[in-house]
This record gives C-alpha cells, structure tokens and sequence, in this order.
C-alpha cells in the first residue's frame, strides 16, 4: 500500500502587503513613543499639537486603512468565508473593546471611543457590498467620503454621541480618533486598488515577491500578527517610559532639600503627593533653565526674580 501523495495549499498570501503593513507598524512606533515621551513630559514638544506630527499620524492611520481594503478583497476573492469572517470582525472588535476599556482607566479624559480598531471592525461590514459594485460606483464614493465632512453640517451632528459619524465641528477630546467619515475613504480606496490588481494581473505578479532576508522577513512576521502587536506596544511603551519618568525628576542633590520643603508646603496645602513630587521637580528645572537656581541655594533673589519663581511654580501646578 502506498501513502497518498498529499501536499498542502499553496499559501496566497501576498509578503509584499504583510511587509507593508509591518513598514505602518514601524511608523507607528515611532509616533505613540513620541506621543507617550511628550505625554510624560520627557521632551518640550507637544506631539498632539504640533502639525507636522499629527500628519505623521494621519498618514500612518489612512495606510492601515487602505490596507484594510486590499486585504479584505484578496481575502474574499473566491467568496466570503462567513465563519473566517466573523471570526475575525470579533478579534477586532473584541481588541477595540480592550483599548475603549484600557484607556478609560489609563486617560479617562481622553479615552479611545471610536480609535482605528473601531473603525476597522465596524468599515469591515460597511465594504462588503463594495466587493462586487462596479469600480466607478466605488470611486463615487470614495469621492463622497471625503466631501461629506465638507458639505454636511448642522448643529445636531455636533452631539458626542454622533462623534464616531466623524461630521462634526467641535474637537473631541480622545486619544485616538478615526470616524467613519472621512476615513472610510481610504478603506474603499484600497478596495478599489485591490480590484484593479486582480482584473489586470498586477496582483499576481506582486505575490511572486517574497521576503528573503531577515529583516523583511522579520517586517512581514509583524505584519502578519500586527493585532496582538497593536494591543500590546502601548502597554511597553508606557511601563518603560513611566519608569524613565521617575528617575527623570528624581532630584539632584544640591535640589534635594529645596524639593523636600516644597512638597511638604504643597501636601500641607491638599494635594497629592504625586502631583507635588512632579511640580516641585518641574520648578526645579525651571529655575536652573532661567539661570535662578544658584540664586535660590544662596537666598539671593531680587523681588523681581522672586515673583519670577512664583511664576515657574504655578506653571508647573498647572495654574495660571
């Protein structure tokens, strides 16, 4: 008797898409450690604010998103696996639901309510019907994605509770926010490039690329599991950086006598010591910055370098 001559299915998954998804996630690295030193006030930039940084960030949100939309056209180019599928659209949701709650604890003021994963579970759906409308149909509206936001406006959709619409005016205060409009554009944006790489071969000829060397081989391995490493960089980041930002204000010890009178007069006046321990360290940088502090150790200050002090200390309390 001879053993069947069974070889397994060839895997038709495109390294070239898997490599470009671990090229966002690289980016994305970048711009949450940026985001969470600025949050932990180990540099001066306010990376939430600052311009360039925040089109940084909208570039790597709308590559996730495009890839969204190629990805869910190869995975259904011989018909939708409904058991894969919802399979899948749960792990999303069910990590969206992780960051909603993750977040709620770590920056309840700025909570995630409708980040990327929200969205991703949720335009996950909303492309199926756009998997056999016509290209122009899709182009349509991809156009009307972006102008919405544009051309829709009214008072009514300013309620937060219509936040995740994404039309409207008033700026949401959350850590990550991707709506459904415009950003569903750019899902159908790769949806429609994915539908054009099958029709003209173009697809074929990309998945005979295959990463050979080991740091596109280790770029696509991450790209291939970018959920679990979307939930779990953050948590790293912030247990590090956390660290880092304890020994950052820990006083030096020409400082140490002047942060420990500060911190006992500011937990004698109500506040928590955390807070204390970060402002009176902050006002210490302060005055060494404005070339005050070998005036404080000798008691020299002038009345007018007094209430200069004054002034650093209630920035660092945050009060005007």
């Amino acid at each position: 008797m001879t053993e069947p001559n069974e070889k397994p299915a060839p895997s038709r998954r495109i390294d070239l898409i898997d490599l470009a998804r671990g090229v966002t996630l690289l980016a994305m690295f970048v711009f949450h450690f940026a985001w969470d030193l600025s949050l932990f006030r180990l540099i001066d930039v306010d990376i939430a604010m600052e311009p360039g940084w925040r089109w940084f960030a909208r570039c790597i949100a709308g590559s996730f998103l495009v890839l969204v939309g190629i990805s869910l056209v190869l995975a259904t180019r011989d018909g939708i696996n409904g058991k894969a599928f919802l399979r899948r659209l749960a792990m999303v949701a069910g990590a969206a639901a992780l960051v909603t709650l993750g977040t709620w604890f770590a920056l309840p003021d700025s909570f995630v309510f409708f980040g990327i994963l929200h969205h991703i579970a949720l335009a996950s759906v909303l492309a199926l019907p756009f998997l056999r409308l016509p290209p122009l149909a899709i182009a349509g509206a991809i156009i009307t994605c972006f102008a919405l936001p544009e051309l829709l406006t009214s008072p009514i959709l300013d309620a937060r509770w219509l936040g995740w619409l994404g039309l409207g005016r008033l700026p949401l205060q959350t850590a990550d926010y991707v709506p459904v409009l415009p950003w569903f554009g750019c899902v159908l944006a790769g949806v429609l490039a994915a539908r054009l790489a099958l029709a003209t071969g173009l697809a074929d000829s990309l998945s005979r690329w295959r990463a050979v060397s080991v740091p596109a081989r280790l770029i696509a391995w991450g790209g291939r599991h970018s959920l679990p490493i979307y939930l779990l960089h953050q948590p790293i980041f912030f247990a590090i950086l956390l660290v880092a930002a304890r020994i950052a204000t820990l006083p030096a010890a020409d400082a140490r006598p002047f942060v420990a009178a500060c911190e006992r007069s500011c937990t004698g006046s109500g506040q928590s010591a955390d807070l204390c321990r970060r402002a009176c360290a902050c006002t210490v940088q302060g005055l060494k910055r404005d070339q005050l502090w070998a005036k404080v150790l000798a008691d020299t200050l002038t009345e007018d370098e007094r209430d200069q002090m004054s002034d650093i200390a209630q920035a660092c309390y945050g009060r005007p």
